[in-house]
């Protein structure tokens, strides 16, 4: 089992399908998350296009967004038969859409229901039940208030909290200013695990380098990266290195380019769009001479009626090829027909 934990954080329209194979390809260890995805969704909704993954996607979870403990616990067993690897609830996201549906950032106003609605989950299923949540809403973001969620929500069988390190404003500010505007406090969750020290605590908001990581693993149990993982998805080429002992030298960009394009080329055959898989790919090359023309090759090709692997081969065509060339750790990931049925 290892020791810390190392994830990228559920991103609206962008944890995708094709993002996390695209991640899988430069970090074998990271864990990945699903965008959030609503219970009456997944309940009355195509369950094949809202959890369908590849199997090399793993570890994989889940992220659920309800208040109805009956219904997630619903959703926790169909999430398990999918075959994720943990349950996460959503009681972070500021929209006012996912207030309206009385989940996401106001959960943190009824820590009991909350707690309710991990134990209908954990009793559910035996995969992990974990929350992601804020360190406060609006002027309830004192440390005591903070302190009294995780507790009682600890008591209903949580023992995994990932805390992004800014309250948010659930009136007054967009959810891309909730990401910006409240100040980082990561004090607050080093103070966190300290006095929840059987807890695993993971620190969200603002991660941009592995030195950042570095040192806020020196706090706490875990770290989960946002923007800065879609921004510059080269970064996480060292991850499994610096935080997971693999030998392997991490694969150079094109290398990843080029182990990725079976798997287009398969969702093609499938029925996907170019443009749907590559806007992942955009930043991968970003402080890399070619850069610019990498980016304006896919965003002006990709979405041509027809576009295939061709527009992403002429794009490469575009970046120097200065990396260091490496193997890629452990054989190149299955594409085949299996990946898009359930696990």
């Amino acid at each position: 089992m290892l020791d810390r934990l190392i994830a990228v954080a559920p991103m609206l329209d962008w944890t995708d399908r094709h993002y996390r194979y695209f991640l899988r390809l430069l970090s074998r260890h990271t864990l990945l998350y699903t965008e959030m995805v609503t219970t009456g969704a997944i309940l009355r909704g195509d369950r094949q296009r809202l959890l369908a993954h590849d199997p090399t996607e793993h570890p994989l979870a889940l992220q659920l967004g309800g208040s109805d403990p009956a219904e997630l616990a619903r959703c926790a067993r169909i999430a398990a038969d999918w075959g994720y690897d943990e349950i996460n609830l959503n009681v972070g996201c500021p929209s006012d859409r996912v207030q309206s549906g009385r989940f996401g950032a106001c959960l943190m106003a009824e820590p009991d229901l909350v707690a309710k609605c991990v134990a209908a989950m954990r009793a559910a299923t035996d995969r992990p039940v974990t929350v992601k949540t804020r360190i406060g809403i609006d002027e309830r973001d004192s440390y005591q208030e903070l302190a009294d969620f995780v507790h009682r929500v600890a008591a209903g069988g949580c023992t995994v909290f990932i805390v992004h390190a800014r309250k948010a404003w659930l009136n007054g500010l967009s959810p891309k200013e909730n990401r910006e505007i409240p100040p980082l406090r990561y004090a607050v969750v080093h103070r966190l695990k300290r006095d929840f020290p059987e807890l695993t605590v993971v620190l969200n908001g603002g991660l941009t380098t592995l030195e950042q990581v570095t040192e806020q693993l020196r706090q706490v149990d875990g770290v989960m990266i946002g923007r800065a993982a879609y921004e510059n998805p080269y970064l996480l080429a060292e991850v499994d290195r610096r935080f997971f002992g693999s030998s392997a030298s991490p694969p150079s960009r094109h290398q990843v380019i080029r182990a990725l394009l079976p798997y287009l080329e398969e969702r093609l055959r499938a029925g996907t769009p170019l443009h749907c898989m590559t806007r992942p790919i955009l930043g991968l090359f970003q402080g890399i001479p070619g850069a610019r023309a990498w980016r304006r090759v896919l965003s002006e090709r990709a979405w041509r009626h027809g576009a295939g692997v061709e527009v992403v081969e002429a794009a490469l065509e575009r970046v120097a090829e200065t990396d260091r060339e490496s193997p890629i750790a452990g054989a190149t990931p299955r594409h085949d027909a299996e990946s898009t049925t359930r696990a």
